[in-house]
């Protein structure tokens, strides 16, 4: 039977982007009804349905129960509508936030991950990299018997203070000054800090001697002392910071004996004041 101007079932289904049977069960709670039966009890829908359908898919895809949705079907008004229309697109724009913040954290760990494939770990690199966004805390406080776990905790409160709007979820890795390098002083970061592409501040872009190690979070003094050794032998200088992390982590492993942990230390070359 051919209706000018209306749609089948299937046809509407399809035009909706849903399913007969999504339309069939509409139907029988009241929530949407065919515009006419035919003599064979074929159902046909209104183009102008289609709209209808949408805003129906839209509000379940919010979290809005049909049940919900009925009653502001059975109360509409312009007024009452609109302020759902409001409410809702408040639904959607904080969940756009969530998803791209979501998004900047996966394609952060990712690419940290991706940064160690194919490396050899035993091998102490020179590389030229380059500046990189990130969240620096200030310097930690060690005073009245203070431990890192202290000015990790410090470091969240500042930051959540100083950002509020700056998402906290990702891995905090630790900094060490120039000073404290030279000092040999590899146990308690002056700094910690994280990526995040809407960092207000820099890991510079520098030559780094960079070294890996496996291993659970703890101090890392034969790394540092292979670097160390390294820098003297290849007629390098510290001139900067060290920046320790871990791409391969508890995200990634089960056993932390399988973390890979990562010290870069800023150098240059003796005798010149010249980043290569």
């Amino acid at each position: 039977m051919h209706r000018t101007g209306l749609l089948s079932i299937s046809d509407f289904a399809e035009f909706s982007r849903t399913t007969r049977d999504t339309l069939l069960h509409y139907d029988r709670i009241g929530l949407l009804s065919p515009v006419l039966r035919g003599d064979n009890n074929y159902r046909y829908y209104s183009g102008n349905q289609l709209p209808i359908v949408n805003v129906i898919r839209t509000f379940q895809q919010l979290g809005m129960s049909l049940d919900e949705i009925m009653r502001l079907k059975d109360h509409r008004t312009p007024e009452l509508a609109n302020t759902v229309f409001e409410r809702q697109i408040e639904e959607i724009d904080n969940k756009i936030s969530e998803w791209v913040n979501a998004r900047k954290l996966l394609l952060t760990l990712k690419k940290a991950i991706t940064s160690v494939s194919g490396i050899d770990e035993s091998v102490i690199t020179v590389k030229h990299l380059p500046a990189e966004a990130i969240i620096l805390g200030e310097i930690n406080d060690y005073s009245r018997s203070r431990t890192d776990y202290d000015a990790l905790l410090s470091f969240y409160h500042d930051i959540a203070q100083k950002y509020p709007n700056i998402d906290l979820n990702y891995p905090v890795w630790a900094m060490y000054s120039q000073d404290q390098l030279i000092k040999r002083d590899w146990n308690n970061p002056e700094r910690y800090y994280f990526y995040n592409p809407d960092g207000y501040d820099r890991r510079p872009a520098a030559l780094y001697a960079i070294g890996y190690t496996r291993g659970g979070y703890k101090p890392n003094n034969e790394l540092y002392e292979r670097l160390e050794e390294f820098i003297i032998e290849n007629d390098y200088e510290i001139c900067g910071n060290a920046y320790e992390e871990y791409p391969l982590n508890e995200i990634c492993a089960i056993n932390d004996n399988d973390y890979l942990i990562r010290i870069m230390i800023t150098v240059r070359k003796k005798d010149t004041d010249i980043n290569h």
